[in-house]
């Protein structure tokens, strides 16, 4: 079956993409800090809930004695998670988050994904280009509902 060459709400949100990210094990989430009451620390415990491995992504972890989350030691950049990423997921605004598009496919990231009312047609076009499979304007906590 061909892959859409057009950035459409359809495409963004790909059944194949998304059943084959929700499988992926270690999810850097970028912009989780320590704040329980951010919608980024909701999901990251709901992906822990389901098994997965949570990498918190944010720049407080540039600092030494950076706390952990969720009991996960975090990184200030994806460039420096010493370990393979199978999805990068986003909880930055649309205008700030096709950069870290970019980085997941700079570090060899697995795949990527952008949250609920983050949209970068720009960024998903080049990161599919980078043959990186990317979801886009969704949640796993909808996706696992939907399933």
């Amino acid at each position: 079956m061909a892959t859409p060459t057009t950035s459409t709400e359809q495409s963004w949100q790909d059944p194949e993409t998304v059943d084959a990210l929700l499988r992926a094990e270690t999810w850097a989430v970028v912009g989780l800090s320590g704040d329980p009451t951010r919608t980024a620390y909701a999901i990251a415990s709901l992906l822990q809930e389901r098994g997965k491995r949570v990498v918190p992504i944010h720049p407080m972890f540039a600092e030494p004695d950076a706390p952990q989350v969720l009991g996960e030691k975090g990184y200030a950049a994806l460039a420096d998670v010493p370990f393979d990423i199978d999805v990068v997921d986003v909880f930055r605004r649309s205008e700030a988050a096709g950069e870290f598009a970019d980085q997941a496919v700079q570090v060899g990231a697995g795949g990527v994904w952008f949250q609920l009312g983050v949209i970068d047609e720009d960024a998903f076009a080049r990161t599919r280009a980078a043959g990186v499979p990317m979801v886009m304007d969704t949640c796993p906590a909808i996706e696992w509902r939907k399933r």
